[in-house]
């Protein structure tokens, strides 16, 4: 570029020997070349270090910022987990009573609302009159086993005793008839003897060989002798009707005997009895308890510590199943972080992590508790079929579950659902 010249010439010009040479001023268009920076630094050593300190600080800080950054994996699809207790109606029956409100802290062991008691404490009376009249009959069936016992025992004994009577009693009819057949014959000869001696002196009589009174003697002697054979007679068939009645003893002793037999059986079913009675009781024990936990559900109580929301209005008509409360536990919440598939190639159950919550701000610290065994999508309603149609990769998410560290939500400020953003240092 051309350089300009201005030349200033003074209005009153002083003499030729005080006459000075003009004073001359060159401008440029440009600045004039500035010395080199490599210069600069040759002459300035503090200058040179300055900016050698830099450099290293700027990639002394690069590294850490790079390591800062490799070490946590963190997500913005992430939310408070945590249990939700629904309580539901185990019987049926009429809502007499709510004691709690919603969004409303219970404890463990609360009354929410009580069903109308009244048929149920009816039902457990009867069951309860029932188990005695159970326990009753069992009892007596129970003193009757060893009754039937000792009885059938003794019947038993007693008819082995009839039948060993019967057999002596024969034995003996048997030998009463044989002495009584020899008073028969005996009684026949001597009667055979007086009706011979008889014709002898009626002979003699008639030829007055004899006196009368001798003949009558004999006369007398052969009456008394046929009269001797007739009893004789009449003994041996008594003694012989008496050995048919000592057979037919023996047999009906016999009879009984064999019925007596039946005694351990007799016994055993009086036991099964007994025991059928047990059983019985048993069962009327256990209407008795399912009878107490109907009347005992009439009161629903709050399983676990929370926050309670209710479904149940007084003379509400609830039938089994139905659910009137739903309760919340804020002593037990988690974290639930969907990462990427991609993010989870360091992340190990025990690792550490930051919790960030919207709702207050706040920093949370917690640790890796598991990482879910499938991604999102799988366990979704309609789960995606890659084998349909065009495939197009997507990058998947899998629930990682977080648990708090010990005293971090003791305020219990946590709520199911809050958006969070944690970071779990993975190296």
């Amino acid at each position: 570029m051309a350089q300009r010249t201005e030349v200033e010439v003074p209005l009153n010009p002083p003499a030729a020997a005080e006459t000075t040479p003009p004073k001359t001023e060159t401008h440029s268009a440009a600045p004039p070349p500035s010395e080199s920076v490599r210069n600069r630094l040759r002459r300035n050593p503090a200058t040179r270090w300055f900016f050698i300190g830099a450099i290293l600080l700027i990639l002394v800080g690069g590294f850490f910022a790079w390591r800062y950054f490799m070490s946590y994996e963190s997500t913005d699809d992430a939310q408070v987990d945590g249990h939700l207790q629904p309580l539901s109606a185990r019987i049926s029956g009429y809502i007499i009573h709510v004691n709690v409100d919603d969004n409303q802290q219970v404890k463990a062991g609360a009354v929410l609302a009580e069903i109308d008691p009244r048929d149920y404490q009816v039902a457990l009376d009867q069951a309860r009159a029932n188990l005695a009249d159970a326990v009753a009959q069992a009892e007596s069936l129970g003193i009757n086993v060893p009754i039937t016992s000792i009885t059938t025992n003794s019947q038993t004994s007693a008819t082995e005793a009839d039948v060993e009577n019967a057999k002596a009693g024969i034995a003996a009819a048997q030998q009463q008839f044989d002495a009584a057949k020899a008073q028969l014959a005996q009684a026949q000869a001597n009667d055979v003897k007086a009706q011979d001696d008889l014709v002898r002196y009626k002979a003699l009589v008639d030829k007055q060989e004899v006196s009368q009174q001798t003949y009558d003697q004999a006369l007398a002697a052969s009456r008394a002798s046929t009269a001797t054979v007739a009893s004789a007679a009449a003994s041996a068939s008594a003694a012989e009707q008496q050995i048919h009645q000592s057979r037919a003893r023996l047999l009906q002793a016999q009879a009984n005997w064999r019925a007596s037999q039946t005694g351990p059986q007799q016994v055993a079913s009086s036991r099964a009895r007994a025991q059928a009675a047990l059983a019985t009781v048993a069962q009327k024990k256990a209407a008795v308890e399912q009878a107490e936990l109907n009347l005992g559900y009439t009161r629903i109580v709050a399983p676990v510590d929370g926050i309670v929301s209710k479904n149940a209005e007084v003379g509400m008509n609830v039938q089994p199943g139905q659910q009137l409360f739903t309760i919340v536990p804020l002593n037990e919440v988690w974290f639930t972080a969907n990462f990427k598939e991609t993010q989870l190639k360091y992340m190990r159950p025990g690792q550490k992590a930051k919790v960030h919550v919207d709702a207050n701000g706040r920093d949370y610290k917690g640790t890796v508790d598991s990482i879910a065994g499938s991604s999102g999508a799988r366990t979704s309603l309609l789960p995606p079929e890659n084998a349909t149609g065009n495939y197009v990769k997507v990058v998947q998410r899998v629930p990682v579950k977080i648990v708090l560290d010990p005293g971090e939500n003791k305020d219990h400020y946590l709520r199911l659902g809050m958006s969070v953003e944690p970071k779990v240092y993975v190296k």
